[in-house]
């Protein structure tokens, strides 16, 4: 495998036909590091956080003001459209919007509860925000000018996943990626770290918004109530320890992450929280902004792994991701992923501690980390060792095929066919970044089905065998170079080209 080619594959999203092979990988790969956009046209042209935790905020009120008068409400039906026919959809991706909407409609329409009518129209406004955020992110990664830190920023987004299985998250799930991720890929990683937890995606998924210190003056007010389910909540404290900087069993205890949720107390999201919250947080806020609310933050100083933190409201939690964010611990558990992420499931561990040096002696200043990365022989290593995961297969194919335009529907299904949906991995570690992953004979299957559905589109316009050398310049196999030439048609051969052994990997 060319060098070329693991620019434009391995550190790239994948080959265009009308790229230029880069004739200085390496310098190709830095260039990209002045070219990035944060906020590329694409991304601009979403709908703003003012307006997705707007109608959030909307919803919340009504349901609040329907438990209080238990008084019908006529809900309007959501008013959004699909941008393609959905013949043409479940054509190209096997997935159906109004069979799922049909499920949504099944599972929460109930003419007699005005309640979970008014939950049915949030949902499907924050699906709304949810499709059009995706075709923003894969929009990008098909036109940017910087497709290595395009990747960068899915890693991190992945490496800081939220859920939007959660209804309060699903509008915002892509805002954490827009407004946490990208501004700060390029940056120090304690920048990012503390623009992600303050985010309102990251608050309301791990339940911070509603966390309540039991001494702080609204504790102490419901602490004898029964059948009330307020106080601590250790879930965001206990993700970053363990996933977003330190790692698992690094030292800290279950007492830290005790004392680390109670200094987090008072972290939450205007308009966007119910009940002894709402009210401590006021109504002067926008909906979807981060505040600091004072009277449900747990008073006193706090010691977390051997360090002292005085009370200082906001500050006391900033302090600990401060410290944290340049841990040696959290070095090395980022080194690792990022090794892992480039060179494969077993990451060399000369190429770990390489970037773990580069990390503490940057103080964690990123694209210092990723100059030590490029600069690794063990990045450029062959073979490719990494299989796609099903989003890096996509835009693959995607950029393969020329596309410059999306349909959001369209891709959305396509990634919910392929089992990664955006966004939505289920769990705060994010999608495994491993091969057996993604390698299963079913998951194969899922996209020889989908190579299928891209070469009837493609329509016999594409010349797989004029193809193949441009997205893997010097590095197709002569296997594949002679499954293309034996193929019975153009279309064939290019539903070949996208399941090669080449295509596959990275």
């Amino acid at each position: 495998m060319s060098h070329a080619s693991i620019a434009l594959n391995r550190f790239g999203l994948g080959g265009r036909a009308d790229d230029v092979v880069p004739e200085q990988p390496i310098k190709y790969l830095l260039d990209q590091l002045d070219r990035y956009e944060a906020r590329p046209p694409a991304i601009a042209a979403m709908p703003a956080r003012r307006q997705v935790a707007g109608e959030l905020a909307d919803y919340l009120i009504e349901a609040r003001q329907l438990r209080a008068t238990a008084g019908p409400r006529r809900v309007p039906p959501a008013n959004g459209t699909v941008p393609m026919t959905a013949q043409s959809q479940v054509m190209m991706t096997g997935y159906n919007p109004a069979r799922a909407d049909s499920a949504v409609d099944k599972m929460d329409d109930d003419s007699g509860d005005p309640i979970k009518q008014a939950r049915q129209f949030a949902r499907r406004q924050g699906r709304d925000n949810y499709v059009a955020a995706v075709g923003g992110r894969a929009l990008s990664s098909l036109t940017g000018p910087a497709p290595f830190v395009e990747r960068l920023v899915h890693f991190w987004a992945n490496h800081f996943a939220v859920s939007a299985d959660k209804l309060t998250v699903i509008g915002l799930s892509g805002l954490l990626e827009f407004e946490a991720i990208r501004p700060h890929v390029l940056g120090k990683f304690g920048e990012m770290l503390a623009a992600v937890e303050r985010h309102p995606a990251m608050l309301l998924y791990l339940d911070q918004a509603e966390s309540i210190g039991p001494n702080s003056p609204i504790g102490g007010r419901f602490a004898n109530r029964p059948n009330r389910k307020l106080g601590l909540n250790e879930n965001l404290a206990r993700e970053i320890l363990e996933l977003h900087t330190l790692g698992v069993r690094t030292g800290y205890s279950q007492t830290d992450v005790t004392e680390f949720a109670r200094a987090l107390t008072g972290w939450t999201v205007s308009g966007l929280t119910n009940g002894p919250v709402a009210r401590a947080v006021g109504v002067d806020g926008i909906p979807g902004d981060f505040v600091f609310a004072e009277r449900i933050h747990e008073p006193g100083a706090r010691t977390i792994i051997g360090s002292s933190y005085a009370q200082q409201g906001e500050q006391q939690a900033q302090a600990v991701l401060s410290d944290l964010a340049v841990h040696p611990a959290t070095a090395k558990h980022i080194a690792t992923k990022l090794a892992r992420h480039f060179t494969g499931d077993t990451p060399p561990p000369a190429l770990v501690a390489r970037l773990e040096a580069a990390f503490l002696k940057s103080d964690g200043d990123l694209p210092t980390i990723y100059r030590a990365l490029i600069a690794a022989p063990e990045a450029w290593a062959e073979p490719n060792p990494k299989f796609k995961s099903p989003w890096e297969w996509s835009v693959s194919a995607m950029r393969a095929l020329g596309a410059k335009t999306v349909q959001p529907q369209v891709v959305t299904g396509l990634l919910n066919q392929l089992g990664q949906p955006i966004w939505r991995p289920g769990s705060p570690a994010g999608y495994d970044d491993i091969n057996a992953s993604w390698a299963g004979p079913d998951a194969v299957m899922r996209r020889v089905e989908a190579a299928e559905r891209f070469a009837t589109r493609a329509g016999g316009a594409i010349d797989a065998r004029i193809l193949a050398p441009r997205l893997f310049p010097a590095a197709v196999g002569a296997a594949t170079t002679q499954a293309l030439a034996r193929a019975e048609s153009p279309g064939q051969a290019l539903a070949l080209l996208l399941v090669a052994p080449e295509f596959m990997r990275r």
